[in-house]
């Protein structure tokens, strides 16, 4: 399993994910983080715009699971049922098991799947200890509390690697 904070791409946004880039990659499968990947944390209903984007990559035959660290299930039930998602909770990120867990729940293999999320010791950990496309976002609603300004500026070297690499 490597260890390796760098995400293969960065995007502003969850929408710049688009089901060409996905399909372009092999993805068929996307696992996604919710909290300040999809929404901010404080959203317990998925907008429109995500709704939109969740039925494009439906209709490209990408599916969508939710893979989250959330201690209580209940705010990601409700969540993903509004959207018609299933998710993997209690995942352990970094730990790849979870995103292994929700790949073999959908049938898929590592080469076919990518892992979207905002932070990188546990969304992009996880997704290089998976062997999976690492796609980070910047956090959704922003870094609000002083520890979360901390953690993303701390990011800034390994998201500046991600921009050499390409």
């Amino acid at each position: 399993m490597p260890f390796s904070l760098i995400p293969d791409y960065l995007f502003s946004d969850y929408r710049e994910v688009t089901p060409a880039f996905l399909k372009k990659a092999g993805v068929t499968l996307l696992l996604s983080d919710l909290d300040f990947t999809l929404a901010p944390k404080s959203c317990r209903r998925p907008d429109q715009a995500l709704r939109d984007w969740i039925a494009a990559l439906s209709g490209e035959n990408i599916q969508c699971m939710i893979v989250s660290n959330n201690r209580s299930g209940e705010r990601v039930e409700e969540f993903c049922a509004d959207l018609g998602i299933p998710y993997q909770g209690h995942a352990g990120k970094p730990s790849a098991r979870g995103l292994q867990a929700a790949m073999k729940r959908a049938g898929a293999e590592r080469e076919q799947t990518a892992m979207l999320g905002d932070k990188l010791l546990t969304d992009m950990l996880a997704a290089n200890r998976a062997g999976v496309l690492a796609l980070m976002v910047e956090p959704a609603g922003g870094a609000v509390t002083p520890w979360q300004k901390v953690l993303h500026a701390l990011q800034a070297p390994f998201k500046a690697a991600c921009r050499r690499k390409r």
